[in-house]
């Protein structure tokens, strides 16, 4: 007699503590773009690759600024700081599977469609 297994794959890739790789790289600087680009059709990982994707838009225009207005240069560390604090705030919402608005970032995510 065979035993029947499991043969339809999942259709979340998730590792085995079920938390969605996808959905942690999202906070991941650049590598935000690789899930969003892959249209993810999981409503959890699209929501915690909004808010990824406006950080990093964030974290650009920071950039941006202080190449504009070298004089500025003394704040970039603050707000690179405060860019890194909210990652790592977003990757603990993945690992505890919430879907928590971020500070400052959040309510722009919600407006990406």
């Amino acid at each position: 007699m065979e035993q029947k297994t499991n043969e339809n794959p999942q259709p979340e890739k998730k590792t085995e503590s079920g938390v969605n790789p996808l959905a942690i790289i999202s906070y991941i600087g650049p590598l935000c773009l690789i899930p969003y680009l892959s249209k993810e059709k999981d409503e959890f990982v699209k929501f915690h690759v909004k808010q990824g994707l406006v950080l990093f838009i964030a974290e650009v225009a920071t950039w941006a600024v202080v190449w504009i207005f070298p004089f500025l240069w003394f704040l970039m560390n603050l707000v690179s700081l405060a860019w890194l604090v909210l990652s790592i705030i977003g990757i603990i919402n993945v690992v505890h599977k919430e879907k928590k608005e971020l500070p400052i970032v959040g309510s722009l995510a919600g407006k990406i469609k």
